[in-house]
């Protein structure tokens, strides 16, 4: 997978992920990729994931060639709240293996990381294998997709 195949990375994070969010921000923006921050940055004031993950949802919706990731405590908020939304695939990865696996296997389009559980370190390479990691684009995995498309 070419970065020039991925039309933007949009980053976002509840009040718990503002720092990795931050720190992926800077080290993506430095690999190349072109990175929009979608908030918050305010670890002061608390805001909802479902919120965060809506707002992931409707930048994405019209931005088929982009990826996401999303950052909360857990990862699991996230997680769940993205994959509410039927253009949405997400998966919490905690490792760089899980998360090519995940891409290759489920064409995630969106990573979802736990900023109290995660090394800073680890999860720029849970988001480096999810970027550059192509999905196995055969007719299987495409017929399970759309069974939940």
């Amino acid at each position: 997978m070419n970065k020039s195949d991925i039309s933007n990375v949009y980053l976002a994070s509840d009040h718990r992920g503002v720092g990795l969010k931050l720190y992926l921000y800077e080290m993506l923006m430095a690999d190349g990729y072109n990175v929009v921050n979608l908030g918050t940055d305010d670890i002061n004031t608390p805001v909802d994931f479902p919120d965060i993950a809506k707002k992931m949802a409707d930048t994405m919706l019209d931005d088929k060639q982009s990826r996401g990731i999303l950052i909360c405590g857990t990862g699991a908020g996230m997680e769940i709240a993205a994959n509410r939304y039927r253009h949405l695939r997400a998966s919490r990865c905690e490792r760089p293996e899980q998360a090519r696996d995940d891409r290759f296997h489920d064409d995630i389009n969106v990573l979802s990381l736990a900023a109290d559980d995660i090394d800073i370190e680890i999860a720029f390479l849970c988001a480096q294998s999810f970027l550059e990691s192509p999905f196995d684009n055969i007719e299987r995995r495409i017929r399970r997709i759309q069974k939940i498309s």
